[in-house]
């Protein structure tokens, strides 16, 4: 039986392995084609893989089927829940590869995209460009169709180029940029606020108006501190909860 690969990862030894692997992992399963097989890889095949131990393997897919991800048999082997429920909380854990399994897993509708001047409010992060390209998504709950969050993405103009609309719709822009447009992603900042639902918003998630909504900023930036895209990202209030786990090490 043909075995489900899942994507690389480049460790960052400053988190914990164990949970580095199961969120790329994580990414891997909810980012999957249809067509793509449910039984994953042995332990030692995955921890060969990833260059973990079998011991740090087995923690990062104990996560994954505590979430209900995977499921585990006895001589049989493991394999990924097709009808598992892909909303979850948002985590803020630390690294690229965790943003990139939070943000996947959902159908995703690309509403419209294009270029357009420079919002005022974040003139701060392109200080060198007019314009730059946006991109506007609905994300939806895979199962029921219900819509959990819309995200604007303003993307500088040579990196826009290298982006196909649809693996937009596959993947999470994180991932396009890193792994389609060969951005040398170094770090994410994360803002969250609580606000309430705008016009379009309240269309958008099918949710009353001036409900309450989480409104989250995410700035991504390269290597030499240049920022590359900032995310804006509206989630419903009654579906999202916001976790911050910060490493003492």
């Amino acid at each position: 039986m043909t075995s489900f690969a899942p994507d690389s990862i480049v460790l960052n030894r400053k988190l914990p392995l164990w949970y580095q692997v199961s969120q790329s992992l994580r990414a891997s399963i909810l980012g999957r084609s249809p067509q793509d097989p449910l039984r994953l890889p042995t332990e030692e095949q995955l921890a060969g893989h990833y260059g973990v131990s079998v011991l740090t393997m087995r923690q990062a897919l104990k996560e994954l089927e505590d979430e209900g991800l995977i499921s585990r048999h006895r001589r049989r082997g493991t394999f990924i829940e097709p009808d598992a429920r892909r909303g979850s909380p948002v985590r803020l854990l630390g690294s690229v590869d965790a943003i990139v399994a939070q943000q996947s897993g959902m159908t995703t509708e690309l509403l419209d995209h294009g270029s357009a001047p420079v919002p005022g409010e974040l003139a701060e992060f392109f200080p060198d460009v007019r314009e730059v390209s946006t991109y506007h998504r609905l994300r939806s709950d895979e199962k029921t169709g219900e819509p959990t969050n819309h995200a604007r993405n303003y993307v500088r103009p040579e990196l826009a180029a290298r982006i196909d609309l649809d693996d937009l719709v596959r993947w999470p822009m994180t991932k396009v940029l890193r792994d389609v447009a060969g951005a040398d992603i170094s770090r994410i900042t994360d803002t969250v606020e609580a606000r309430l639902a705008d016009p379009e918003t309240s269309k958008l998630l099918q949710v009353p108006l001036l409900s309450p909504i989480l409104h989250y900023t995410g700035v991504t930036y390269d290597a030499g501190g240049r920022p590359l895209d900032v995310a804006v990202i509206h989630y419903r209030g009654d579906r999202f909860s916001f976790t911050v786990t910060l490493d003492a090490t």
